[in-house]
């Protein structure tokens, strides 16, 4: 029997279909019979304590000079058998926590939301990470720049960064002595106001930041490495790195063993694990990414082992 796909993500008509692992979901949804439909950016609302959407019958076909074709656009009420396919990018902001509230009331009246809201309001991506401290490197959380300061000087050298980013962005390597140290805790921090993260440097970057994609808590076999590329030390594919798909290793296999189970036991369906050398870094659960990237380089359909997992 064919589902409704509901589908909560940015703006459509920006997005790059070669890297977007959205795209590949609604590419997989459509291609098993599933009815699509787009919600209007901000059309989420409540009318009555029932949870509603404005959206748009949606088509898409995998060719960049025309990928997606739109509806009109009116108002529905989340059902039962509806999939809700929340994929909107971070900042996990006030916004962003309020349209989890109102899916979270669309869950309660049936809808099978992927990922579930609750946990996209409990897991903090940096966080919760140290959920799995003999996953993690070295890390401190504080808001207090004399405590981050003395990590630093500690390791000797550091990644800091903020709780809230992504794609690589706000985050700084330092060592020990480093001249600019104050001002990037000042920064990162707020003057006190914020709390952000201090990991030990990890060397192995260069080898890059591995995402190693998880469905139901089973890790896929292939791990796309982002390397970081010229005098950047960020892998990230947003910051420039560049993709190498790998086999998972053994200690790969290990950490997604170990995160595996607390996924599923929370709602999240899928979900991106962030490795760096041995060392967990990151959990991603709003809208990891790299389908595609993995897809085309070893042949899988990575949103089909999704949608798989969500008609049974």
């Amino acid at each position: 029997m064919p589902l409704e796909v509901i589908v909560v993500m940015d703006p459509i008509g920006s997005i790059t279909i070669a890297k977007d692992s959205t795209f590949a979901m609604l590419l997989e949804a459509q291609r098993r019979g599933h009815r699509l439909h787009y919600v209007v950016p901000g059309g989420l609302s409540m009318e009555g304590g029932v949870a509603q959407a404005l959206v748009a019958p949606l088509q898409v076909a995998d060719d960049a000079a025309g990928w997606f074709e739109l509806g009109t656009a009116s108002q529905r009420a989340f059902q039962a058998r509806d999939v809700v396919l929340m994929r909107r990018d971070p900042p996990v902001d006030s916004d962003y926590l309020h349209d989890t509230l109102i899916l979270d009331a669309a869950r309660m009246a049936g809808a099978n939301v992927v990922n579930d809201p609750r946990g996209l309001r409990d897991l903090n991506e940096k966080l919760a990470a140290l959920l799995f401290p003999q996953c993690c490197p070295p890390t401190l959380v504080s808001r207090n720049a004399a405590a981050l300061k003395a990590f630093v000087g500690h390791h000797d050298q550091a990644v800091l960064k903020p709780l809230d980013g992504m794609g690589g962005r706000s985050i700084f390597r330092a060592s020990a002595g480093d001249p600019n140290l104050n001002v990037i805790l000042e920064t990162l921090t707020d003057s006190g106001r914020h709390l952000a993260m201090a990991q030990r440097y990890l060397p192995e970057i260069t080898e890059g930041d591995k995402r190693i994609l998880l469905v139901d808590g089973v890790p896929v076999d292939y791990c796309l490495a982002r390397i970081p590329q010229g005098d950047e030390f960020r892998g990230n594919l947003a910051a420039g790195g560049r993709g190498e798909g790998r086999p998972l290793s053994e200690r790969d296999r290990w950490i997604a063993a170990q995160v595996g189970p607390e996924m599923v036991r929370r709602g999240m369906r899928f979900v991106g694990l962030d490795v760096i050398g041995d060392y967990l870094t990151e959990v991603n659960v709003t809208s990891p990414t790299c389908i595609r990237e993995l897809d085309a380089q070893f042949g899988l359909n990575i949103a089909g082992l999704l949608f798989d997992a969500i008609e049974q």
